[in-house]
């Protein structure tokens, strides 16, 4: 039987059909399952940040400041704070005349801080307490012979803050002044430098007067607040309370403590919130007035204003952009895509923020790390802290190894290059413009998976064209999730829930 000339037609479509439609299924299943497997890297624009990061006019940083004051809030609760990167201060206009130059002294500043963090965590594990220490050197007055004399007890040294690495404007007194204070969630007190000064480091702002202040008050040594300092003394002659924070790196902050109103962005002041008034104050906390202390003891600020919840997002640290710090009421975003991970306590410090972390993905594949590497035992020891201070994350040698090496079969066609201080893997992107790099996510308890954009964890090192892996090998217990990592991300800390929350792109 002679076949039509439509019906053999229609017989050779529908054939073509059939022999495409399968390869069409198969590519998209390959296009999906690749892009599950790798993320893209903007080589071009990340460097032209990179470049701009040591040429950009502070000026930009003071005029976001100011229309943060002058933009009103539509919310009628709740805290909102513009944040900004320290690199932006003006004190830092113009010190690095390179970028690798700023990214080394970035480095150096973030190994002292690592360390100081894991030595406090393994303090408090080992059940060390504030009668256990004393400072290094007993004969060296630390406050003036005057007010030296006057301090009795322990001083009991504590989390090394670097010179922090984010900060935002922050109005004290009445009326308000306002201040360049860094943030940061590994400290539980809030300081200022003031005056007199008996021995103060330079500072973008005037130091602040306390005798210009109508609201500042001494608080008195039976005060349950200075009770709850880890070093505490009292002033012989008037009963006021002192306080001292060492920390990990040589930096301290000793004075009087006291209540003072807090004035934040556009939001109403908050009155009789216990501070440090610092006299005498040193270390590397370059431009700013003092330290906003985010941590999760009772004299923290979130703690004194009774905040269950509070979030920040971190800007690019090569960006002069702002984004905000939140309490209270929308501090979450209602974002129904949030990855929720549980909050964890040490037994022994209430400071930290620790996170059930479960393992790490690279590649779309889960790597072979023990549980172990991420637990925190009975007594407090290991565990991982979300630190905004810290920039660099740190795992357990054998969880940074399986992550590295994971890293490297997957970047076979990269050019390699020579390490770059604490990092062991880098790269030479010169030439491209950008490229696809395995994807590295964070699988939390529970089952939250958080992926990270390859720019937080593949970062340019010089404006050059070199790149290296984000990550740091550490023999500490304790691991630490940085700042690089939580770039562009909201993270909620909801302590009545227990949950600490990560919304991508939602600055």
């Amino acid at each position: 039987m002679q076949m039509q000339p439509t019906t053999l037609l229609a017989l050779l479509l529908l054939l073509l059909v059939l022999a495409v439609a399968p390869r069409a299924a198969v590519s998209r299943h390959h296009t999906l399952a690749a892009a599950a497997e790798t993320e893209t890297l903007d080589v071009a624009a990340s460097l032209s940040r990179a470049r701009a990061a040591i040429s950009t006019d502070a000026v930009s940083l003071h005029q976001s400041a100011a229309v943060g004051r002058r933009t009103r809030s539509r919310r009628k609760s709740g805290l909102t704070l513009r944040l900004h990167s320290r690199d932006f201060l003006p004190e830092e206009q113009g010190r690095h005349q390179s970028y690798r130059s700023l990214v080394l002294e970035r480095l150096r500043r973030d190994e002292a801080r690592a360390a100081a963090v894991s030595a406090r965590a393994a303090l408090a594990a080992d059940g060390v307490t504030r009668a256990d220490l004393r400072p290094a050197n007993e004969s060296e007055p630390l406050y003036g012979a005057s007010l030296a004399a006057a301090i009795q007890g322990p001083v009991v040294s504590g989390v090394g803050q670097g010179s922090g690495e984010y900060f935002s404007r922050v109005g004290v007194g009445s009326p308000p002044r306002q201040m360049y204070m860094v943030l940061d969630t590994g400290s539980d007190v809030t300081w200022v430098q003031c005056q007199p000064c008996a021995d103060c480091y330079q500072q973008s702002d005037p130091v602040f007067d306390p005798s210009l202040s109508g609201s500042y008050a001494a608080v008195s040594c039976d005060s349950p607040r200075c009770r709850d300092l880890d070093a505490a003394a009292c002033r012989n002659s008037t009963g006021a309370c002192l306080y001292e924070v060492a920390y990990g790196d040589g930096s301290y902050t000793v004075g009087d403590f006291a209540t003072e109103t807090l004035t934040l962005g556009d939001s109403q002041p908050v009155s009789n919130v216990a501070i440090g008034c610092g006299h005498d104050n040193e270390g590397l906390f370059v431009g700013a007035a003092g330290l906003l202390a985010l941590g999760g003891g009772p004299l923290s600020f979130p703690s004194q204003i009774s905040a269950n919840t509070f979030s920040y997002c971190l800007v690019d640290r090569d960006s002069p952009a702002a984004s905000t710090l939140q309490f209270g009421d929308g501090a979450g975003g209602g974002d129904p895509d949030v990855v929720t991970a549980p909050l964890l306590r040490s037994p022994r410090t209430n400071t930290f923020y620790y996170v059930g972390l479960a393992g790490i993905s690279v590649g779309g594949q889960q790597l072979s790390i023990p549980t172990s590497a991420f637990a925190m035992d009975a007594t407090g020891a290991g565990g991982v802290i979300v630190d905004s201070g810290t920039a660099v994350t740190r795992l357990q040698s054998s969880a940074y190894a399986a992550l590295r090496d994971a890293f490297v079969r997957g970047t076979g066609s990269l050019a390699r290059t020579s390490g770059v201080s604490l990092f062991d893997t880098c790269y030479d992107l010169s030439d491209r413009t950008s490229v696809e790099v395995p994807a590295v996510a964070l699988r939390f308890e529970g089952g939250g998976t958080l992926r990270l954009p390859a720019k937080n964890y593949l970062i340019p090192v010089d404006g050059a064209g070199t790149y290296c892996l984000a990550f740091a090998p550490t023999n500490a217990a304790v691991s630490i999730i940085g700042n690089v990592q939580q770039q562009g991300t909201r993270v909620i800390f909801d302590t009545a829930k227990g949950t600490v929350g990560f919304s991508s792109n939602k600055c």
